[in-house]
């Protein structure tokens, strides 16, 4: 109930406001924090896929995201865009420090979704998963968040070019040079579209 009132309130004021609180005083960073750290969660354990590391790296999140605070510039672009990119960053580093294997999960839905877009008819939701997790250990970090922003996260191009600092339209290009690059990779594993 404290959440959902915090929430409100953060939408009755005007988030630029609160992040110059915040700047002010760091106390004042609490209803950003309360507003957005389900959303960064969600994102990093769909990654990680353990809770513990999850609430470690999204807490690592908001530390960095608290003390570079000063440093944030409010532009057009969301304060969450920012948090998602230190997300992304910061899921990269666990990963490249702990040598564990990044985790893609792929919700049947989700499959559905990029099976439609890469045109591939004629495999069940199972078949398609495991060509899929195969095809994404052999994509770079960056373009994997790209197509979990896009297909996981439902994001906008427009949004996803403001998390990776880039133009609505490079994040498009991207995107479907990634799925032209996933499409290649499966064709090589011997399905065809």
């Amino acid at each position: 109930m404290e959440k959902l009132l915090i929430k409100e309130n953060i939408k009755k004021l005007d988030e630029k406001q609160i992040i110059e609180q915040a700047k002010e005083d760091p106390e004042r960073f609490r209803p950003l924090y309360e507003l957005h750290y389900e959303e960064i969660f969600n994102f990093i354990f769909k990654k990680t896929g353990e809770k513990a590391v999850a609430v470690d790296i999204c807490a690592e999140v908001f530390y960095k995201a608290l003390i570079n605070l000063k440093k944030y510039q409010v532009t057009g672009t969301p304060f969450i865009a920012w948090l998602y990119r230190i997300a992304i960053n910061e899921t990269a580093a666990f990963f490249r420090s702990t040598k564990k294997e990044r985790l893609v999960v792929l919700e049947d839905y989700q499959i559905h979704f990029i099976q439609n877009e890469l045109e591939y008819k004629g495999l069940n939701a199972t078949e398609m998963r495991q060509y899929l997790e195969h095809a994404f250990k052999k994509l770079k970090p960056i373009e994997v968040a790209l197509i979990e922003l896009r297909f996981y996260e439902e994001k906008s191009f427009k949004e996803i070019g403001e998390i990776l600092e880039i133009t609505e339209n490079n994040a498009k290009v991207k995107a479907y040079r990634i799925l032209s690059k996933l499409r290649e990779i499966l064709n090589k594993s011997g399905i065809k579209n």
